[in-house]
């Protein structure tokens, strides 16, 4: 059996799903793009190739064999993009908990069946139907959870939207004993620039007390500027918007103080090299094209 264990997103990980990009279908069209940044891919003529994507995940694979984490892929679905492992479901403290997302993309969960099955089936949560959520909007930070939302009216115009706050209440009902903090998340459908599509696209506690933050992923500027006093200002990597377009807030933690990064993010690497960090530079350029960097594919299920 795995012993689920997560409460933050940088304790030592021991166990993860990471995500395959192996038959991962025909280039979509343009009515079927989930986001901003795919469909600007899809238009240009650069949405990334298979290869290229299989290679990337393989990159970030060894270097979880480096640090002697247990990695679990999906079994590959003919023709399904199967790379976000962090969409489908996500663990706090013990539960595994699935995320109700887009519809057809359900088969994906079913694909990760082997992990599912070495799990207490008490510990097996399925929110009700009406709680949208995305693991990529979910932060388990110690005593709190941070949860992206976005709660105006016109939600069900937004493909961008993924997650609200029937799902943010459902949280706190299941994690009483932990404060659950809701952020609004600026959306769009059309510009990539003023998407956020999930929380970990502006935001992201790295270390012990330090985070990357995006300011104008966030709709309420009092709700960032909470983070800036939470995690206090000179422990803060603020992005630039062009930054958080090729999605500097979404690297993944091994450790404290190990951090896999894309390597072309010359400036935050640098910073993090300063601030004590050894990071592991991998290419995810190509993954990058479809809204989604290193956390996103990645699913922890064990940490110290």
């Amino acid at each position: 059996m795995l012993q689920l264990n997560i409460n933050n997103e940088t304790s030592r990980l021991r166990a993860v799903v990471l995500g395959t990009a192996k038959s991962n279908g025909p280039i979509p069209s343009v009515d079927d793009a989930y986001d901003p940044k795919s469909l600007e891919h899809i238009k240009a003529g650069t949405y990334p190739t298979e290869e290229d994507m299989i290679n990337e995940m393989d990159a970030v694979a060894q270097v979880f064999e480096k640090y002697n984490v247990k990695v679990f892929r999906p079994k590959v679905i003919t023709d399904c993009n199967q790379i976000f492992a962090r969409d489908i479901a996500f663990v706090i403290e013990d539960k595994f908990i699935k995320a109700n997302i887009l519809p057809d993309r359900e088969q994906e969960i079913e694909a990760i069946r082997h992990v599912i099955d070495q799990i207490n089936p008490d510990n097996i949560i399925k929110l009700p139907e009406d709680c949208h959520v995305e693991g990529g909007d979910v932060m388990p930070w110690n005593d709190y959870i941070f949860v992206g939302t976005y709660s105006g009216s016109d939600y069900s115009q937004y493909i961008t939207a993924r997650t609200n706050m029937d799902a943010v209440i459902a949280l706190q009902e299941l994690f009483p004993h932990k404060t659950v903090k809701a952020f609004e998340l600026r959306k769009s459908n059309t510009d990539a620039k003023e998407n956020a599509l999930h929380l970990d696209c502006c935001f992201q506690p790295i270390g012990k007390n330090k985070a990357i933050l995006h300011k104008n992923g966030f709709l309420i500027e009092k709700e960032y500027q909470w983070l800036v006093d939470f995690f206090g200002k000179d422990n803060i990597f603020e992005i630039t918007k062009d930054e958080m377009y090729h999605m500097y807030s979404n690297v993944f933690s091994i450790s404290e103080n190990v951090i896999i990064s894309e390597r072309n993010f010359t400036r935050l690497n640098n910073w993090l090299r300063e601030n004590g960090f050894k990071v592991e530079e991998v290419p995810y350029a190509e993954i990058s094209k479809q809204e989604g960097l290193l956390r996103c594919t990645t699913m922890p299920l064990i940490r110290d």
